[in-house]
Order: structure tokens, then sequence, then C-alpha cells
């Protein structure tokens, strides 16, 4: 068995003495792990660092087996997170939200998504929206998707303001009035096709809005709290936002 892949790094652990298996996602096969022979080395571990994007070839006797990757970098960008804390929370928070998919269940939007997340890593609004965007799109990969594209009362498009917290579908300004103390706010960066640097409050409403569907329907059937790297990666996003204050 043998195919060649884009992946982004997601996790090292050492295996042996020279030897490490590395976790990627990869753009056709999803996320998958295997050995890299002297991955445990001083050549290779500037390679092997979460973040990086490589060029994996994986092989195997057969499919089931974890198999060796024989890598090349192809944007190293891990050097640029050491300096930047948000950063470095974000590859973290972001690792740890890929390893809730099936390992070798192809997610090719799940590989797009944090590609463009690290491309842009160094603008922490921008940052902090995608990973926002991400986190909806996680939650659509495990079949727990938010309809944010119309009113659940009204069936309108326009007009969207909050979220239903029973059904996670939107709900409009007018249809919410009565009820808005109980729905979740609706920002408007999430109902735009571009990418955009949102104010920190709409910031604030976007991680209310998907760390409260990702705590009812993932972690807490886990048994898990919200990820602590999220927590500090939201406070890093804060105190980088020049409306901070």
């Amino acid at each position: 068995m043998e195919w060649t892949d884009e992946g982004i790094v997601l996790g090292v652990r050492r295996h042996g003495e020279t030897s490490a298996i590395v976790e990627l996602m990869t753009r056709e096969h999803g996320r998958h792990l295997g050995l890299v022979r002297g991955g445990s080395g001083s050549r290779m571990r500037p390679v092997l660092q979460p973040g990086n994007s490589l060029r994996a070839v994986w092989r195997a006797r057969l499919d089931e087996h974890l198999g060796a990757f024989v890598v090349e970098g192809l944007r190293l960008r891990a050097g640029s997170f050491l300096t930047t804390s948000h950063a470095v929370y974000a590859v973290t928070h972001l690792g740890a939200l890929a390893r809730l998919l099936p390992e070798r269940d192809p997610h090719e939007s799940v590989f797009h998504c944090l590609q463009a997340i690290l491309d842009h890593i160094d603008d922490a609004p921008l940052t902090a929206a995608l990973v926002v965007r991400f986190e909806i799109q996680l939650l659509t990969e495990l079949g727990f998707g938010l309809d944010l594209e119309q009113c659940a009362a009204t069936g309108s498009s326009t007009g969207l303001a909050y979220v239903s917290p029973k059904s996670g579908r939107a709900v409009s300004a007018e249809a919410g009035e009565e009820w808005r103390d109980r729905l979740l706010r609706l920002p408007g960066f999430l109902q735009e096709e571009a990418e955009t640097r949102p104010p920190l409050s709409d910031l604030n409403d976007g991680f209310a809005l998907s760390g409260y569907f990702l705590e009812r329907h993932v972690f807490l059937p886990r048994g898990l709290p919200l990820p602590d790297a999220r927590q500090s990666f939201v406070a890093a996003v804060v105190r980088a936002m020049p409306d901070a204050a």
C-alpha cells in the first residue's frame, strides 16, 4: 500500500531511540499516523513540528498497519509561532479538535480550514474569526451542524441576529426579540463569505456560540471540559486586540 498526500503536522511522539510517530491531518486521507525513521534526530526535528505543512509518502504492507512516512517540508511555519502566544495556543487547540475526528476518515474541508488559519496565524483577530469558523465546521463534520442560513421562525435569510441554544438554528432580530435573553448572539462575521477581522465584541459572541455547542455535543458527552488551550487562546487574542481596553 502506498499513497502521497499533503499533510499538516498535528503532533509527534518519540518512538524508540531515533524514530517518531507523526500525526498528520492530510488533504485526502484524513487524520493519519505513521512512523518516521530518524524523526527524533536533529535534522528532522525542525520539520516535524505542529503547524508545519509536509509532503508525505505513506507505505505499509497492509492498509490497517501503522505504516511509515517519508516526509519533505513544504511550509515550515512553526518557528514563527514561538514568539506569539495566541499562535502557540491556537496550534495546540486545533490539534486537539482535529483528534476528535476518526482516524483515516477523509475531511478535506477540515484540512483547508486548518491551512487557512495557519497561513494567517500572525493576524490575531483574523485567526480568531477563522478558529470560530473551524469550530463550527468541526461540529458539522461530527454530525452536529448549525443552521445559520435562515430564521427558524420565519424562514427569512435577512436580519439574522440570534441562534437558538436548543435547535442550533438562526433566529431573526424581530422574531427573537421577546426571547433575546435566552438566545445566543449570532455575530455578523459568521454571515459573511469573506475573511474578516471582527471587533472583539463579535469575536466574544462567536466563541460563546461555538463553545456552547462544542461543550454540549462533543465534550460533555465524553465527560470532558472544553480544552484549556481554547481558554488560553481566547485570552491571548483578547490581549492582542486593539479594542481590548
